[in-house]
């Protein structure tokens, strides 16, 4: 039988979490594993949630990131398929179950994710045109920007054997440089169907740290930097890190941050001097 982890790492969000766990809970096709990765909270979210939730594993981190808290979900989860939560979203109640149906009917598929409704400052919003989502190949989708929810997505364990897990280092983008590793292997399944809601607008979120720009940067350069790319997705990476350099670069420069622009213009040069169309 199919096993399903479902992972939620958090930290000072316990009224969200207990609803993310909520929601998880309340699925038509249960987990077989909830997993919640309390980063050293201060709070009082690991005892609202073993008040709450005494059944659900609860895992303690020191304040290490959210890679990290996801990461010690992924070594303590033994499922065959991980399902993320992040602690301030929840699924709507047949998530899990449309998920293992699609995958079924389309057993090659190592990723699947869905749709999903967002929800900023208590009002639902309608995404722009380039966060739509879709399935397929969308190794260049990608490129601009997160096409993939961590809420919505579920991944076979052995995705991350080949790839690696979420990287420790980066302080944002980590789920875009996640997903760049996977999209340029394989196909992904999409669910079209929102079953997620994504709350946006509060204070902590990661995406709204500023310059995420240079995240992405160093997610692209590494990527590249495997050689493993296919020709026309090395050219559109490529293009794509040359764009965001020149970006970055730029208010960086406003900013004089003299020696961050040198490090770029010589990254810039690096990459510059790999031909598009090379093989």
């Amino acid at each position: 039988m199919t096993s399903v982890a479902a992972i939620i790492p958090t930290r000072d969000r316990a009224a969200l979490t207990e609803r993310a766990v909520a929601s998880v809970l309340a699925q038509t096709r249960a987990p077989d594993e909830l997993i919640v990765i309390d980063d050293g909270s201060r709070d009082g979210t690991a005892e609202r949630l073993r008040d709450a939730f005494p059944r659900v594993a609860l895992l303690r981190l020191d304040g290490r990131g959210v890679s990290a808290a996801r990461n010690r979900g992924i070594r303590a989860a033994s499922s065959e398929w991980l399902a993320f939560l992040d602690s301030d979203d929840e699924w709507l109640p047949e998530k899990i179950e449309r998920q293992l149906a699609a995958l079924a009917a389309e057993p090659e598929h190592p990723v699947c994710h869905t749709d999903e409704i967002w929800i900023r400052d208590g009002r639902r919003v309608n995404p722009r045109r380039r966060h739509a989502k879709r399935g397929g190949h969308i190794f260049r989708h990608c490129l601009p920007l997160c096409a993939i929810s961590p809420s919505s997505a579920m991944v076979h364990r052995s995705v991350f054997e080949r790839v690696g897990t979420f990287d420790e280092s980066l302080l944002a983008c980590e789920d875009y440089d996640l997903w760049l590793r996977v999209c340029s292997r394989w196909p992904v399944l999409f669910v079209d169907r929102p079953l997620v809601r994504k709350y946006g607008g509060h204070a902590d979120q990661l995406s709204r740290t500023a310059a995420l720009d240079r995240y992405r940067i160093r997610a692209l350069t590494k990527i590249l930097e495997t050689g493993e790319l296919e020709a026309a997705d090395r050219d559109a990476a490529l293009a794509t890190l040359d764009r965001k350099i020149e970006v970055y670069a730029g208010g960086a420069r406003k900013r004089g941050r003299v020696e961050e622009v040198r490090e770029l213009e010589r990254l810039q040069r690096r990459f510059a001097a790999q031909p598009v169309g090379a093989a």
